[in-house]
């Protein structure tokens, strides 16, 4: 018997119990305007208490904020400018450019299903996304702000009186309820119910038989070591040796720690969406998914601290090409509903 994605969330144990197959080719998701409420088939629910007051208010407040350039000390940056949603909130350059033309020099990981991560940049120099959102904001190579010309051109906007009201209760702004209210809008940028979710609930037509093949490979080359769970991420850090071969090499979670066993180490990414976020690694040297695989296939590079999980994995063309076919099938949805509004404040 085969029943369709909704009576999960009715009857959930029944369903269980009675060995149901569930036909799930639809994101089980609650929608309300532009906000995602239920998190799509295959990760954990979205974490926020909505049932809490305010919530759905930051997340729309949150929303205006991530699209507004005005948050940027020239006017030119938003959140969105380095995670666009047309690059699934990563970006489609190696690297970002900041108030005043200013680039960096890591590209911009994805803020999908970033609420479930315990620690936010590639050198996981902080723990939540509120702490993540104020770096962008402050640093002066990004969007060059302070607390206080960030309190100065919000209160100036009169639009945005009546979102800080109904989120807070009253219309003050600050530095922490902007963050906040960015870092709830960001825990609703979540993507599940890919192919390879439906595959997993049973619909083994969700994969193509590469596809298929794909998920041993991704087994035999221990892909999984680090790349587990719904997430497809451990949430750790490891040196691949990416960069290490260059003059001035990242120092990655070094530069944070100072330990010389973080030396080159970098946040493991979540693979979820991974076929529409290159160019790749920390430093977006890698153009391709399938630069990626030969990369790994040669055993990252070998440099002072290497992963001693890193080691060639001589696959054939063949396996290669399954497993390239395998990360595509992780392609989700849900984070497609976080759009720009229509029009900021004014």
């Amino acid at each position: 018997m085969q029943l369709s994605c909704k009576w999960t969330a009715i009857f959930p144990l029944l369903i269980v119990a009675a060995g149901v197959t569930v036909a799930c080719n639809q994101t089980q998701a609650a929608n309300s305007g532009n906000i995602l409420r239920a998190s799509p088939m295959g990760i954990d629910p979205i974490p926020l208490q909505w049932g809490k007051a305010g919530v759905v208010a930051k997340v729309e407040l949150g929303r205006n904020l991530f699209f507004d350039a005005r948050l940027s000390v020239d006017g030119t940056v938003s959140c969105a400018t380095c995670h666009d949603p047309l690059s699934a909130f990563s970006l489609s350059e190696r690297f970002a450019t900041g108030v005043r033309g200013q680039v960096g020099h890591r590209k911009p990981p994805t803020i999908i299903n970033a609420g479930y991560s315990r620690a936010q940049f590639w050198d996981a120099r902080v723990a939540t996304l509120e702490e993540q959102a104020a770096g962008p904001l402050m640093n002066p190579a990004e969007m060059g702000m302070s607390p206080a010309s960030v309190v100065s051109i919000l209160t100036g906007i009169p639009g945005y009186r009546p979102l800080f009201e109904k989120a807070f209760g009253d219309p003050g702004v600050s530095l922490a309820r902007v963050t906040e209210a960015i870092a709830t809008f960001e825990r609703t940028v979540v993507s599940g119910n890919s192919a390879y979710d439906r595959f997993l609930a049973g619909d083994r037509g969700a994969l193509s038989p590469e596809q298929s093949r794909g998920i041993a490979v991704f087994r035999e080359g221990r892909c999984n070591a680090c790349h587990e769970g719904k997430a497809f991420s451990n949430g750790a850090l490891a040196n691949l040796g990416v960069g290490t071969d260059k003059p001035g090499a990242d120092p990655g979670r070094f530069g944070i720690t100072h330990e010389e066993q973080d030396w080159g180490r970098f946040k493991t990414p979540g693979l979820r969406d991974v076929a529409l976020r290159a160019p790749y690694m920390h430093d977006g040297s890698l153009k391709t998914l399938e630069e990626v695989v030969e990369f790994y296939d040669r055993g990252g590079i070998a440099n002072r601290n290497l992963d001693n999980r890193i080691r060639p994995l001589h696959l054939t063309a063949a396996k290669k090409a399954d497993l390239v076919a395998f990360l595509r099938a992780l392609n989700g949805e849900g984070w497609q509903d976080a759009t720009a509004p229509e029009r900021l404040p004014q």
